[in-house]
């Protein structure tokens, strides 16, 4: 293969991806949303949502960092929010200045009922592979996402890359050490737990 050739072949791949990006955002991100919560929200206060219950408990800051907006916009967005009694406030058990937000029930049901929409729509859209294809096509944008990243990143830095589809088995954190945003919270609760054992690391079951 030229060059050349290889070189189309790229772009023809990173055009598919995008087109695949956009087709998830847009046509079943949004559509599915709609259906689950109506008008009233917007699909970027289903990612909050979304942040909110996959790490348990979240800050304000962990909001802005995760929208990509300032902590004052990350406010009003978690105001309409808590107005909406979807998500509550409380203090942080350490630090009574730090305010948490954590899921009501009423919010909790709503991110359930996109969610079994969700599951539903991809068995339905990705029937036709079998998982072994579909763990080839992972392996491969695992790989190349690792590799742009690796260049473009520091490893202290707080990671956002997977958006709402935060994943146990995550390439950046494994091969590159990155910090993951919806595991800091444990990460938080397990270093205040080994304070206050006196230092020692403590696992569940001990």
């Amino acid at each position: 293969m030229s060059l050349g050739d290889e070189t189309s072949l790229i772009i023809e791949f990173l055009g598919s991806a995008h087109i695949f990006e956009h087709a998830v955002e847009q046509v079943i991100e949004e559509k599915l949303w709609r259906k689950a919560a109506g008008k009233q929200l917007s699909v970027s206060q289903l990612k909050l949502l979304k942040l909110i219950g996959l790490s348990g408990t979240t800050t304000v800051s962990d909001v802005a960092l995760f929208l990509g907006i300032s902590n004052a916009a990350a406010s009003v967005a978690v105001d309409k929010l808590v107005r909406l009694a979807l998500i509550r406030r409380s203090e942080g058990p350490e630090d009574r200045r730090a305010i948490h937000l954590s899921l009501t029930d009423l919010g909790r049901r709503m991110v359930d009922d996109y969610d079994a929409a969700f599951r539903a729509k991809l068995a339905e859209v990705f029937a036709q592979f079998s998982p072994e294809e579909l763990r080839r096509v992972v392996d491969v944008l695992d790989t190349l996402s690792t590799l742009i990243v690796d260049h473009q990143a520091r490893r202290d830095e707080i990671c956002v890359q997977c958006g709402i589809y935060f994943r146990e088995r995550c390439s950046l954190r494994q091969r590159l050490g990155r910090r993951c945003l919806y595991l800091r919270p444990k990460e938080q609760r397990g270093g205040q737990q080994a304070i206050s054992d006196g230092g020692k690391t403590v696992t569940s079951g001990q």
